[in-house]
């Protein structure tokens, strides 16, 4: 049976919260993690994603520091107690706007520091004194070896996300911040799988952890309804356009696997009246946090995005998600497919394999998930539009300059290339330089990327500008 939160028996000001929050029964990994965690105990807990993590970490350590909690002004009576590491930018804010939504009603501060944006802002309010630092760890770096933060009365230290944090390269950081802590404190480890390199972490750093595990590895939620369609690679589009029309989807997140490409489909998904933004881990900050507010409030009703800008994402009630690309790694299905069908709720995973390579990443998912995945052809409508692929348009392009044509050459590439007419044309058509730049094979997510386009109303023409190409470790520095 289902506990609920007014069983818990937390302070007034937590329950107020909570209860604000219209937060009533609580979900597995809660039920387990947050009596351990009340206890003083180290925890290594294993699940998904979007299964209610940070309130199993949140709740009881603000209990527990609600003990000596101090209504001082001084800086010096706010000293960091609690620290909160994760691998992305969002996600740290993610994780801070849930905790300051539960210390409404305390006096316990918390804040967040992350890369992409400017230290100062961040330095100020480390300098006002937090309880709660919630902290990807390249900006927390940053700010240790500015003295901006000082760890040395750190009672708490959670790892969220720990397995992305290895997967991207932080191992050393993450071994440089725990060096600075306390050897007597509680440390929490959550992962969403218990990977041989998660073990040495945990064997490394937590002293005798209570192991939780509410999910199966690598487990899939029963709650989506997964296919997976058989889809010519030019077809792609059309596949996406059918399929939200025949379920009526109103918001979807669409994955690919590279940049570029991802900035690519968000722009012709935009040209062709999909309202449309695109996430990927080249944009600014501020770029990447109006996207997601633009999608959080349903402005925006699909959400092109990465691997990369993408994981660890909690926005509620996405009823489904495109795997527009095969994911390289079988993981991040499971991961990518998280990010509906939360909570209970029932959602919608659709992946468009084009054969190639696609089968046998397709097979790696099929055994990793443990599944039998049929791939399912997909039969077109009538009334579904034929989108010209954008690749054909480029190669179209290049050959007709080279051949010493003008004009566009899109008004013949439906017809048999050999007998295609030359166009009479007295003007050039506009053309994006965008679609002019030559493919690069997703090989990881660090192509070149596009700033968004600015579109003035009417105009079918849209302008970008090259971004400056940055080292592949920048990347991935918070």
């Amino acid at each position: 049976m289902t506990h609920s939160f007014s069983n818990l028996s937390l302070a007034e000001p937590l329950a107020r919260a909570v209860a604000e929050l219209g937060y009533e029964s609580m979900t597995p990994i809660q039920e387990q993690a947050i009596p351990v965690v009340l206890q003083g105990k180290d925890v290594m807990g294993a699940a998904q994603t979007g299964t209610g993590k940070t309130a199993a970490f949140a709740l009881p350590l603000l209990q527990r520091m609600l003990k000596h909690e101090n209504s001082s002004t001084s800086p010096a009576r706010h000293p960091v107690r609690a620290l909160v590491l994760l691998p992305t930018r969002e996600l740290a804010d993610q994780v801070a706007q849930a905790i300051k939504a539960y210390a409404k009603y305390t006096n316990l501060r918390a804040a967040v520091v992350f890369g992409g944006m400017d230290m100062k802002p961040q330095t100020l309010e480390l300098k006002k004194g937090v309880e709660v630092l919630v902290a990807t760890p390249g900006r927390l770096l940053d700010h240790i070896e500015a003295k901006n933060a000082v760890l040395n009365q750190v009672e708490y230290v959670v790892l969220d996300e720990a397995d992305r944090m290895l997967d991207i390269g932080f191992l050393p950081d993450l071994q440089r911040i725990l060096s600075y802590l306390p050897k007597q404190r509680i440390t929490l480890l959550f992962s969403a799988t218990f990977s041989p390199e998660i073990k040495r972490l945990a064997n490394s750093y937590l002293q005798d952890p209570v192991t939780i595990e509410v999910a199966r590895s690598n487990a899939t939620a029963s709650t989506v309804e997964q296919h997976f369609y058989s889809v010519n690679p030019d077809d792609k589009r059309r596949a996406l356009h059918q399929v939200l029309r025949q379920r009526g989807i109103k918001q979807a997140f669409v994955f690919v696997n590279s940049k570029l490409g991802c900035a690519r489909l968000a722009r012709s998904l935009e040209r062709e009246g999909l309202k449309t933004t695109a996430l990927h881990g080249d944009k600014s900050q501020d770029e990447r946090l109006k996207a997601l507010e633009s999608f959080k409030s349903g402005e925006v009703d699909l959400l092109v995005c990465t691997d990369v800008a993408a994981r660890g994402l909690d926005i509620k009630d996405v009823p489904a998600v495109f795997n527009f690309d095969v994911p390289f790694n079988a993981e991040d299905y499971v991961h990518r497919i998280g990010r509906t069908g939360r909570a209970g709720a029932s959602g919608l995973a659709v992946s468009f394999a084009g054969g190639g390579n696609d089968v046998r990443l397709v097979a790696d998912i099929e055994k990793l998930i443990k599944t039998k995945i049929e791939l399912e052809p997909l039969e077109f409508e009538e009334d579904t539009p034929k989108i010209r692929d954008q690749g054909r348009i480029n190669d179209g392009r290049r050959a007709w300059r080279d051949a010493g044509e003008t004009g566009d050459p899109r008004d013949v590439l439906d017809a048999p290339p050999a007998r295609a007419p030359r166009p009479q044309r007295t003007s050039h058509a506009p053309r994006d330089p965008f679609f002019d730049q030559p493919y690069q094979a997703p090989a990881n997510d660090a192509a070149p990327a596009w700033e968004a386009a600015a579109r003035s109303p009417g105009s079918r023409s849209i302008s970008a500008n090259i971004k400056p190409k940055r080292k592949v470790a920048a990347l991935f520095k918070s």
